[in-house]
């Protein structure tokens, strides 16, 4: 499978702002872009006016991959791409988690795992009682999987029967030396989901599915890696959980993203 160019050059921000900055979860970042990229190729959103009261609505509930978000939203026109490179420093608007009220196109302030589902769940349900049009997309992580207050606003989902609101599901094995989630299709269908398993990498299928009706809640179970697109990324998770790459680093991992295939 060849990967997305835009997706692609994505990342290649992502390495490039994380080396200028010095901060970063580059390989939730790079589980997260196919996502939320092919969210924003099905929402409707502006991103000359951010504000715009018809658009619909994207959550990255996991707000540690915030420096993915915001490399998205960067090249989708919400923001210059350098911009970001301030990522994390003093006074920049660009935190290690996301504020609605500092960066163009975030939705909900999110870094406490398990809260930005709720919020979700909130707005989905207001434009359903005001009879909007308008979507919610909410992308949540599998570690983030283990909080309660998860399975609390999907029950509510179910019940109140919200058909536009859809649950991208981050599944990159991050709690594998924790509290794994196994089987979360299955979990999701139990509580009532309309639940559908896709290639997490790859775009134009997320796309497909993430524009298919359903009457109930959407739940997209997508199959990522963490630090997909860079061997070493993949193969050493760990060691990259909260660190930016040395020069030599960024070299190599860039010359590891630009191969032709994955």
């Amino acid at each position: 499978m060849t990967m997305d160019p835009v997706c692609r050059q994505i990342r290649v921000d992502i390495l490039d702002a994380s080396r200028e900055s010095g901060h970063g979860h580059i390989p939730t970042c790079f589980s997260i872009v196919e996502m939320a990229y092919a969210s924003y190729q099905v929402m409707r959103h502006d991103p000359k006016n951010p504000a715009w009261n018809e658009r619909d609505i994207f959550i990255l509930s996991k707000g540690h991959a915030s420096l993915g978000l915001y490399c998205v939203l960067a090249r989708l026109g919400y923001f210059a791409i350098e911009r970001v490179k301030t990522f994390g420093a003093f006074m920049s608007d660009f935190g290690c988690h996301p504020d609605r009220l500092k960066v163009p196109g975030v939705e909900v302030s999110t870094g406490s795992l398990g809260h930005g589902i709720g919020v979700g769940v909130g707005m989905a349900l207001a434009f359903k009682i005001s009879k909007s049009p308008r979507r919610v997309f909410c992308l949540i992580g599998d570690g983030e999987a283990n909080e309660g207050s998860v399975w609390e606003a999907v029950m509510v989902a179910v019940d109140r029967k919200l058909s536009n609101l859809t649950i991208l599901y981050d599944s990159n094995a991050s709690q594998m030396r924790c509290m794994h989630l196994a089987a979360p299709a299955g979990r999701f269908k139990a509580f009532g989901c309309d639940t559908v398993e896709v290639d997490g990498h790859d775009a134009g299928a997320l796309a497909k599915a993430l524009k298919a009706a359903s009457d109930r809640p959407r739940v997209l179970v997508a199959d990522t890696k963490k630090g997909f697109g860079c061997k070493t990324l993949v193969e050493n998770v760990y060691e990259w959980h909260r660190r930016s790459p040395t020069e030599q680093e960024h070299k190599m991992l860039l010359a590891e993203l630009n191969a032709q295939t994955i």
